[in-house]
């Protein structure tokens, strides 16, 4: 017999519980040059952040661009030395601990590789109330297409009538808007509260820390009492 679906919380990841986001700026900016794209500023990588990697250099450079896999690679070896560096939000455990206490399933989704999951899941410090997580590797279009979030919500049995999915970036409110789940947005990603509201935000916290000491108000709060 197949269980009920249960209501639950998709938490995006880089940006919204782990400090990264600058990081990958950094990355992105110094693999364009690696590559000789030297007309890609910091900025521009910044407002591609929280597209998937090969969406990402087709969205700055255009989708004839050849070298695609080379910019990639770059980027995830100039990552790969910034990731000592990687640190949680404030509270993060917390927040995802205080979901599940609610009755919440808690589920991370995001654009990183499935290899990502064994070093982010400690860095959130929480691996004990998360009830799993979906990559780019178990769908075929990742941010800002809906269906990394349709595949999260399918996949681990959730109720989407009384699903929440949190992120950090105008990407993660559309991709959640086109799933048609309610979307609460951070600011910690470095994306202005008007931009994400604009882009169709439900509601707007600073960073976990602020969403936890607003949980019962908030979209998350509702879906747990039903």
């Amino acid at each position: 017999m197949t269980p009920a679906p249960r209501p639950g919380v998709i938490f995006d990841v880089d940006g919204t519980l782990l400090d990264t986001n600058y990081l990958h700026v950094l990355a992105w900016w110094q693999a364009f040059r690696d590559t000789g794209h030297t007309e890609i500023s910091m900025a521009d990588c910044h407002r591609a952040i929280g597209i998937a990697s090969a969406e990402l250099v087709s969205h700055l450079l255009g989708d004839d661009v050849p070298d695609v896999d080379d910019i990639v690679e770059a980027h995830s070896k100039r990552y790969e030395a910034l990731r000592d560096q990687v640190v949680a939000f404030p509270r993060t455990a917390e927040l995802l601990g205080a979901c599940r206490e609610r009755g919440l399933a808690v589920v991370l989704a995001t654009s990183g590789q499935e290899s990502d999951l064994e070093w982010m899941q400690p860095a959130i410090g929480a691996q004990d109330v998360v009830d799993g997580a979906t990559t780019s590797a178990d769908v075929g279009s990742a941010k800002p297409a809906p269906e990394l979030l349709e595949t999260t919500a399918a996949d681990h049995g959730l109720d989407t009538a009384r699903t929440v999915a949190v992120g950090d970036t105008i990407w993660d409110v559309r991709s959640a808007r086109d799933a048609g789940l309610p979307c609460i947005a951070l600011t910690c990603g470095g994306i202005s509260r008007g931009e994400l509201q604009e882009a169709g935000a439900d509601e707007v916290y600073d960073d976990p820390a602020d969403l936890l000491v607003h949980l019962d108000d908030s979209l998350i709060g509702r879906a747990a009492r039903g």
